[in-house]
């Protein structure tokens, strides 16, 4: 008997599940028609940033330029049988110097020339003499005396040979060159 009773519960549970099955709604619900959304612009600030670069050198790797791009001087000029730098030539001077910092690596050559008046003796004395005062001027702005070389020529490398004031204003100078 326990047999036909399993049986009876099984035949109501089908039955249940008929009715439940057979009653459910196939209506659907109400569609209710969805208003867009509000679309939201966001407003975004574009700011271009410029890095200012400082002083460096041009796509060479070897002219020196300040941060504008511009060139800056490498000879300096001396008066008559001086070694004293024009105060014209701090910034520029300035300008290397802060090169130099940045570029641990390079180094410079500063050297001294004169024009073809005086003994060779003591030209190559006014020419280190030149390079030196550049040299100290560097040192003063903070480069490391290990990236500075100096060398006089005195008046073995003259940049106008001619025998005349113009000429010799242009042979008594000192020149930075970079390595």
């Amino acid at each position: 008997m326990q047999v036909q009773e399993k049986i009876k519960h099984l035949w109501v549970a089908v039955l249940a599940a008929l009715v439940i099955a057979g009653c459910s709604s196939t209506a659907t619900e109400p569609v209710v028609e969805q208003q867009p959304a509000t679309e939201v612009a966001e407003v975004v600030e574009v700011v271009e940033v410029i890095e200012e670069t400082g002083p460096g050198f041009a796509a060479d790797n070897t002219t020196p330029v300040d941060s504008s791009g511009n060139p800056i001087s490498r000879t300096f000029y001396f008066d008559f049988d001086q070694a004293i730098v024009s105060p014209a030539d701090f910034a520029a001077l300035s300008t290397h110097a802060e090169i130099l910092r940045a570029n641990p690596n390079r180094s410079v050559v500063v050297a001294g020339h004169c024009d073809q008046r005086g003994t060779r003796e003591y030209n190559l004395a006014l020419g280190e003499s030149r390079a030196k005062s550049i040299s100290a001027i560097l040192v003063a702005n903070g480069v490391s005396a290990r990236q500075i070389e100096e060398i006089s020529y005195g008046e073995e490398e003259l940049a106008n040979p001619a025998n005349n004031a113009r000429a010799w204003a242009q042979n008594r100078r000192a020149v930075v060159s970079y390595r």
